[in-house]
């Protein structure tokens, strides 16, 4: 079953996130083999993190309920709040297989939340330029709550425009980019 999770950061948070990066690494360590995309996001300046986006693959909504609950940022209070969907891994690949490679571009993270009809649930077009792609689901897959993309593109506007105009009551837009150990 696999699961997109987005931990926000609470404002005031980056010095307590610099402090537990070890911690947070070492926690990512243990699901090492279940990682399907992970990575920072970060604000305009491209530099203060914003949040921390993980889609795992698990066997159950408790496990993933644990994942991004125990994780050590959750549990000092540097996250202001979690979404914790179930996913669908429409491009049936990690990031890692992404073809564009680690790094060059400009990588963005794309939530479009519902209600609704179900939208943007086959992949677009523009495949080559996209890390990660599903819908976000309820916990028993029956109802479309929205979609998560991650992608590379030439600007947020751009990035957006991955999803479909006008079916989504909100669309967030944040700079993202590959997230784990430094090489």
């Amino acid at each position: 079953m696999e699961f997109f999770c987005y931990h926000r950061d609470r404002p005031g948070s980056v010095d307590l996130r610099g402090e537990l990066i070890e911690e947070h690494w070492s926690y990512m360590d243990r699901y090492a083999a279940e990682m399907i995309a992970r990575g920072p996001t970060f604000a305009d300046d491209g530099e203060t993190p914003t949040g921390s986006v993980h889609i795992v693959d698990l066997p159950d909504t408790a496990a993933a309920r644990t994942f991004a609950f125990d994780e050590p940022n959750y549990q000092a209070g540097a996250y202001r709040d979690v979404l914790l969907r179930r996913w669908r891994n429409m491009l049936g690949r990690t990031m890692w297989d992404f073809p564009g490679g680690r790094t060059g571009g400009n990588r963005y993270l794309v939530i479009g939340l519902g209600p609704g009809k179900a939208a943007d649930i086959t992949v677009p077009p523009a495949r080559d330029e996209l890390i990660a792609h599903g819908p976000l689901l309820s916990d028993d897959e029956s109802i479309w709550v929205g979609t998560a993309v991650l992608l590379r593109a030439a600007d947020p506007d751009t990035a957006r425009g991955v999803l479909a105009a006008d079916t989504y009551a909100s669309v967030e837009v944040h700079d993202w980019q590959f997230g784990g150990r430094p090489s």
